[in-house]
């Protein structure tokens, strides 16, 4: 990789120097085309990067986020009209023609989220008769109404008695009594699924009623029987038998001894507040800390506690302010997952190795290294810690992507303290291959966190509730230790040979955290051939056919979330900057550099950048739980193409070397 000697942006790498020719139709040649809009990327980068170091975008989901904002503070007392008016405008931005919210941009509407949006803007003082308000109540009984939604909805709605608490499932706080080697045990879901079950077994306890301010009569099919009769399923299938252990436990609910009840709940309380970050959160995360402030003011925390003080202040951090006065709740913040991506894209994009920029970077990512032992521990007690997180303060949850991804963008710098730098990367590299599954690959957050039963809860049906081993995580890891020297290592060798057998007949690999086998092969072909396997390999080649096949007429990128559930969107969909990037990636990876695909995908992303050196992107292409949580990562639209184009202009990156 070659950079420049004055830690300037200007494409002058050996490709980029000799690009000064025209191509045979009198058109400015590709590889000048890609330089400039090479360099138009790193100053608008630059330009982005906070005095501290540290790149953060927005990460926008959906209205569900902004709806339940507004309940919490209707439950505790504390909306206010400046904060109902500001949200109330996002959410009515955000509803399609049909009248329905849907969780993704372009995407189909959503019961549970239209609903949740309904009732917002009913407590912002919308009316129900309202042409917009009239559209989406008639869309939710077209579709069964509330009783259709999903757990969490109508958990919101019983907070106000919309619902009762009886027809939902029971979740009781004793589950924190079952041993670490019980099924069902509390480990036994993933940390974003356990941060919140945790709290609402408390919810689900205490079955608190707040005074409704209007009934909801218009979202019901059936006012006189809001919540029909279902038969159960048969006992001879999973779903059967769950559904009745939902019915003994309802039964339990009812004789429940109170001192057990009692010290369940306090042993869910210290859970709780031992788990609350520096900040105020819970895991950098809004939904766990929503539901943790619910669950310890109903165990008499008053608002002026502490704890409480610190977890409401840290919800109003979520908030992103408009311009134009509206407000939308992030689900969390990315700013580790950020810097390390903006460090990668900006040293492979030319920028010199001890660039201000980066060392400032580096600084600010190592001062975010993770010391301490967290709830990873209770399947690798005896490993030591180190690693890094999401967020901004998440010490008890870091995260082996966002590990693997910050030790690669520090060997990326040449930091003026080599020696502080070197002891991160082993402590990071140490605690990432010891949290090695035990197939050989690697989940996000936890080791071996593969249970079949908590899908099975009725509860559960928010979404992925388990942590198990991800192609993408995976890759992100084996291209970490080639980068380290350690592509012959046993445990590399074992993840090799686990994304080799998880590659899909199509040749393309399932992504986990982004959307979806274009993010998946995007991010397994570059760990491939810096793993040493040559581009001549079948997997590698299979790959590189099926990113030709799915390239649109455009010559961009694009996968639907829909490809989650139908197949026909597998590799399909408008072409975004994002997923362009991870295609050519790939495909640069694979030695493709002069091939057509990656020729006109580059021109794709050359042609698309605007003025400013940025991309305009509505789509979502992050994943949070497949299908059922999207996530639009406004960084992604900056960091990935100005990867690809850096890389493209300047040369794949040389394991071992920095600069």
């Amino acid at each position: 990789m070659t950079a420049t000697t004055d830690g300037s942006a200007g494409a002058v790498g050996p490709r980029a120097a000799a690009a000064s020719t025209t191509n045979d139709t009198g058109a400015p040649d590709l590889d000048e085309a890609a330089a400039r809009a090479t360099a138009r990327a790193v100053e608008h980068l630059l330009a982005r990067q906070d005095p501290e170091g540290w790149w953060k975008g927005d990460l926008e989901t959906n209205v569900t986020m902004d709806a339940e904002d507004l309940l919490l503070r209707q439950f505790l007392g504390i909306r206010d009209e400046d904060t109902t008016r500001a949200a109330a405008l996002h959410i009515r931005r955000q509803q399609c023609e049909d009248g329905a919210w849907a969780t993704f941009y372009g995407g189909p509407g959503e019961l549970s989220a239209t609903v949740e949006a309904y009732v917002a803007l009913r407590l912002a003082g919308d009316p129900p008769e309202a042409p917009h308000m009239a559209r989406a109540s008639a869309w939710v009984r077209a579709r069964g109404g509330i009783a259709a939604a999903r757990v969490f909805t109508r958990i919101w709605l019983a907070l106000f008695g919309w619902w009762r608490w009886e027809d939902l499932p029971e979740l009781p706080p004793e589950l924190l009594f079952l041993p670490k080697w019980f099924p069902l045990n509390i480990y036994d879901f993933g940390c974003w699924a356990r941060q919140t079950i945790v709290p609402l077994t408390v919810v689900s306890a205490k079955r608190p009623v707040r005074p409704a301010p209007f009934p909801l009569d218009e979202l019901h099919t059936d006012p006189e029987r809001p919540d029909p009769p279902r038969p159960l399923a048969p006992a001879t299938g999973w779903d059967g038998l769950f559904q009745r252990l939902d019915k003994a436990l309802h039964a339990y609910h009812r004789v429940a001894p109170r001192a057990l009840r009692r010290t369940a709940m306090n042993l869910a309380a210290r859970w709780i507040v031992e788990r609350q970050e520096n900040d105020g959160c819970w895991g950098g995360i809004q939904p766990p800390a929503v539901y943790s402030v619910i669950a310890l003011h109903l165990l008499g925390y008053d608002l002026k506690h502490p704890v409480m003080r610190a977890g409401l202040e840290s919800l109003d951090r979520f908030a992103v302010w408009r311009e134009d006065g509206s407000r939308m709740i992030e689900a969390c913040q990315s700013p580790v997952w950020d810097t390390c991506l903006a460090t990668i894209a900006l040293a492979d994009a030319g920028l010199a190795p001890d660039h201000p920029a980066l060392v400032k970077a580096v600084d600010w990512m190592l001062d975010e290294e993770i010391t301490r032992t967290g709830d990873w521990a209770v399947r690798r007690p005896e490993l030591p810690p180190g690693g890094w997180a999401f967020e901004f303060h998440n010490d008890t949850y870091p995260d082996i992507d966002d590990t693997a991804e910050v030790l690669l963008a520090l060997r990326r710098v040449r930091h003026p303290d080599p020696a502080r730098v070197d002891a991160a990367v082993a402590r990071g590299m140490r605690w990432t291959l010891g949290m090695q599954s035990k197939g050989g690959a690697w989940a996000a957050f936890d080791a071996d966190n593969t249970s079949p039963f908590p899908n099975k809860l009725p509860f559960c049906d928010f979404g992925e509730v388990i942590d198990p081993p991800s192609a993408d995580v995976t890759a992100h890891v084996v291209e970490m230790l080639a980068y380290e020297g350690l592509a012959q290592d046993p445990r590399a060798r074992r993840g090799i040979d686990w994304l080799l057998a998880e590659q899909e007949p199509n040749g393309a690999w399932f992504g986990r955290w982004g959307v979806n086998h274009v993010y998946g092969t995007g991010s397994v072909l570059p760990a491939l051939t810096a793993a040493g396997l040559p581009v001549s390999h079948p997997a590698v080649r299979r790959a590189v056919g099926w990113l030709g096949s799915v390239q649109n007429d455009d010559g961009g990128w694009g996968e639907d979330l829909r490809s989650y559930k139908e197949e026909e969107w597998v590799g399909r969909g408008p072409s975004t900057a994002s997923q362009t990037a991870w295609a050519l990636i790939a495909l640069l990876a694979a030695g493709e550099r002069d091939s057509e695909p990656v020729r006109r995908g580059i021109a794709w992303l050359a042609g698309t950048q605007r003025e400013d050196g940025s991309w305009d992107e509505p789509y979502f292409t992050g994943t949070g739980f497949p299908w059922d949580f999207s996530i639009n990562y406004h960084l992604y639209r900056q960091v990935f193409p100005l990867t690809a184009l850096g890389r493209y202009v300047y040369g794949e990156p040389v394991p071992g070397k920095v600069g």
